[in-house]
């Protein structure tokens, strides 16, 4: 998710939990590459907007933690206090890069291990769940990924996540080593990883998934037709949701009718 209409539609398809991207934020509020520019402040507020507007679980990525380990604590508490169901955090070395991307670089283990521990003491709720990335496997192959997020669940990660594994083998590789550890996987049509449907990921032992951003690229796709069609009269216009689907998705009827009582109880008296 990244934008309170996002959530909002994640929610009313069935879904249980969200993720709010901190590419898809980059991308949609900046119109800027996920590289690390993408400030906390600015991450904050889309949370805050996000988790207003749905009642689902959101888990947020925080990139780096945009810092050391202070600053991871400062992150994890304004984001509990935002009402954020969980955080993820990474071990790449500042500005991060996508993790789909070339040129990453990632920090020592012992320092994103503090990392880790920082978040942990900082939230409140044992609830909030405490997610450690690793993006160790394009700079220093998969085992010593797989050795990054052992000590990272040893630093109290709740769950793990090595991205980019980047063929089938490494798939099957990281859910068999890392088996009785949540792990998550992250799934990105055009990235490094092989595309695998959530069933299959599923049986190898992942137990999330993320399709990272294809709802925003659905949506980019459809935007730049409607414009194309716009534009050249000729073109065929896409497929749009009635006037009616467009209010009931943002709840126009409820506002309706509580600014109608209110007035109605209020207004004149």
């Amino acid at each position: 998710m990244f934008d309170g209409l996002t959530a909002v539609m994640a929610e009313r398809s069935g879904f249980s939990v969200g993720y709010v991207t901190g590419a898809g934020v980059a991308n949609s509020q900046l119109a800027a590459p996920d590289v690390g520019i993408l400030q906390f402040d600015a991450m904050a507020l889309q949370v805050r907007r996000i988790v207003a507007a749905t009642t689902i679980p959101m888990i947020v990525d925080a990139d780096t933690g945009f810092g050391g380990p202070p600053s991871v604590m400062y992150v994890v508490r304004t984001l509990e206090s935002l009402g954020a169901a969980g955080i993820q955090i990474e071990d790449q070395v500042m500005p991060k890069r996508c993790g789909h991307f070339d040129g990453k670089s990632v920090v020592e283990v012992g320092e994103m291990q503090a990392k880790v521990a920082a978040a942990v003491r900082a939230r409140s709720d044992d609830n909030f769940t405490i997610i450690a990335r690793t993006d160790a496997a394009a700079v220093e192959g998969i085992d010593a990924a797989l050795v990054r997020a052992r000590a990272y669940r040893e630093a109290g990660a709740d769950v793990v996540f090595v991205e980019a594994p980047r063929s089938e083998e490494d798939l099957r590789t990281v859910a068999r080593e890392l088996a009785g550890t949540p792990v998550l996987i992250n799934i990105v049509e055009g990235g490094r990883t092989p595309e695998r449907e959530v069933v299959e990921l599923e049986t190898l032992g992942y137990r999330l998934v993320l399709r990272a951003n294809v709802l925003l690229r659905c949506m980019v796709r459809a935007g730049l037709d409607c414009l194309a069609a716009l534009a050249d009269p000729s073109l065929p216009m896409p497929a749009y949701v009635s006037w009616e689907q467009r209010q009931e998705l943002v709840n126009l009827t409820a506002f309706d009718a509580l600014e109608d009582e209110l007035r109605t109880r209020w207004v004149g008296k």
